[in-house]
């Protein structure tokens, strides 16, 4: 097992999660990305609206273009808006919009910017952050990656650098039917 998956294992359950302060004992990529957020103080200009860091670089499985996901839940949509253009607009490449093809059932905010050179996406829903399927696919992805080993992780990352995205790359591996994303968060272990 890698270094990651052991520090990670000894930290009980998944609550590690819910705070980035992980990241400081984790890979390269993992201390860099906690430098970016703490340097610009990401988690205080969006502690209204629960951040939770999902993806790939949180359990290791990212590649060099992965970029950091930031998961948040608001409860008006042009509050969450407002706040965003307020703390981000200034920085390279800032986008917003509000997306209604992820999912009719929930109102939908996506940003992206960059910050030195890592590009960030901040995902928010009218749900709570626990809930939304990044972060769930995260955790289920997480504990398959700590069941399966190191070869597992390193197949996958090779998918990912084929151009596989990150939840057809364990369903492919998995053998998982259907949609790689739904099949994903009714796998069980």
């Amino acid at each position: 097992m890698g270094n990651f998956f052991i520090f990670m294992h000894k930290q009980g359950e998944m609550n590690h999660f819910k705070t980035i302060s992980y990241l400081k004992q984790g890979n390269k990529k993992q201390q860099e990305a906690y430098r970016i957020l703490t340097k610009y103080g990401v988690w205080e200009k969006l502690t209204d609206f629960s951040p939770l860091l999902a993806g790939t670089i949180p359990i290791a499985i990212d590649i060099d273009n992965s970029d950091l996901d930031i998961i948040c839940c608001f409860n008006d949509v042009a509050v969450f808006t407002a706040t965003l253009k307020k703390e981000f607009s200034d920085y390279k490449g800032f986008t917003i919009r509000e997306a209604e093809d992820i999912d009719p059932n929930y109102k939908t905010v996506v940003c992206n910017f960059i910050f030195d050179d890592f590009e960030i996406e901040i995902f928010g829903q009218n749900r709570k952050s626990e809930e939304q399927n990044a972060y769930r696919h995260m955790l289920i992805e997480y504990q398959i990656l700590e069941k399966e080993g190191e070869q597992f992780r390193q197949q996958i990352i090779a998918l990912k650098k084929e151009g596989y995205k990150t939840e057809p790359a364990f369903a492919k591996l998995l053998e998982l039917r259907g949609n790689p994303y739904y099949a994903l968060l009714n796998y069980s272990l």
